[in-house]
């Protein structure tokens, strides 16, 4: 196998689960490259000298510019907050290195075209880490919807809900709650939770055409974690917005950090004209399918458990039956950009299908200030 020196920006969340798949990904996949965790960066040097030992990072920086400089770095990973991802993909695409990035892909469109301008130019390979792709049970969802299995599509509706934002004595920002800082994370559930939700509906159904959104922030004001000091909250708690993709298809995605009781609900049902799929990541394993052409008599929803060698990913794991969970799909996810390297059929989704996410979070975002119906942007990079 070719020796691919990695070098990763951040150690928290994502830190760790692109780490344990950098760590794992030869040991269950056959591909032509490995992985070599040669570098870490990250700000606080006792920290990131920690995390390195701990995850068996041959080395670490405290200044990302230097690791990017590093000859010895083949392939820059993004982990960091998203109001960094600009600055470090254009030097990176600049120094020739092949680019993985954590979701979303920036704080905005404009960034966005700046970067998939930037890694196209320099002609490096790149993907954005949406995960929930490498689900087994969402991608037996595609392969179900490419054999047109369900017909036309009708109906589209997503959600994604979590609950632990809800305490007023919360604070926002800082190393662990920069999502609740509009300055660092872009939006709120918008670019966090949505942005899940909008890669996987493009993926499955096709680019969306325009939307019309509500958002709302319901605790005002918290206190900084860095200054003490109580500021306005500018992110959006939650959001909801009708949509109506280029094929027809009408829709519903909602959003929030307030359903008290879901932790990650992350679901979709996809209503066509000869059959249904629906999927929920609290019970991942599982997808549920109805058939119309099924005898009338024993007609009715069935739920597939996703985990026989035919389905998806799952011959590289363990026995029918048993399950695998949320860091398998980042194995899943880089096991097929590995596998992409060097083909006619690099891994997806990349910058460029990111950008796209990008877009229509951006027209939600101006809906849910305009009250209006938005035109989802197309990239002109």
């Amino acid at each position: 196998m070719k020796k691919l020196n990695v070098g990763l920006i951040g150690y928290g969340f994502m830190g760790r689960t692109h780490s344990n798949a950098f760590r794992k990904v030869n040991q269950f996949f056959k591909l032509d490259y490995q992985p070599v965790l040669k570098a870490v960066c990250a700000r606080n040097e006792e920290k990131v000298k920690a995390f390195a030992e701990n995850w068996g990072w041959e080395s670490y920086e405290t200044d990302w510019r230097k690791l990017v400089e590093r000859k010895d770095i083949d392939l820059i990973d993004i982990g960091s907050p998203n109001n960094t991802h600009k600055e470090i993909t254009l030097a990176a695409a600049k120094a020739g290195k092949m680019i993985l990035c954590e979701k979303p892909l920036s704080m905005n469109a404009k960034e966005g075209e700046q970067m998939t301008k930037a890694v196209e130019k320099a002609g490096v390979a790149n993907m954005v880490w949406f995960n929930y792709r490498r689900v087994p049970a969402i991608a037996l969802a595609k392969q179900l919807i490419d054999q047109g299995r369900l017909g036309r599509v009708f109906h589209y509706r997503a959600k994604y809900l979590q609950d632990w934002t809800i305490s007023s004595d919360l604070p926002q920002g800082g190393a662990g709650l920069w999502r609740l800082d509009a300055s660092v994370a872009g939006s709120g559930v918008t670019g966090d939770l949505l942005a899940h939700s909008i890669d996987t509906a493009i993926w499955l159904n096709g680019h969306i055409d325009t939307v019309t959104a509500m958002t709302e922030t319901f605790i005002k004001e918290r206190k900084h974690a860095l200054t003490g000091k109580k500021q306005e909250v500018t992110i959006d708690d939650a959001c909801a917005f009708l949509a109506r993709f280029k094929n027809g298809t009408l829709a519903t995605f909602e959003s929030t950090r307030y359903a008290r009781g879901r932790k990650n609900q992350n679901t979709f049902e996809i209503n066509g004209e000869k059959a249904s799929i629906a999927f929920d990541l609290e019970d991942p394993h599982r997808l549920s399918f109805f058939d119309h052409k099924d005898d009338a008599l024993s007609r009715g929803w069935r739920s597939i458990h996703v985990t026989d060698f035919e389905h998806p990913y799952m011959d590289k794991w363990w026995v029918p039956g048993t399950t695998i969970g949320y860091e398998h799909t980042f194995i899943n996810a880089l096991a097929d950009f590995l596998g992409g390297l060097g083909t006619k059929s690099p891994a997806r989704p990349n910058f460029r299908d990111a950008l796209d996410t990008q877009y229509v979070c951006d027209a939600v975002l101006k809906s849910a200030k305009t009250m209006k119906w938005e035109k989802v942007g197309v990239s002109k990079v």
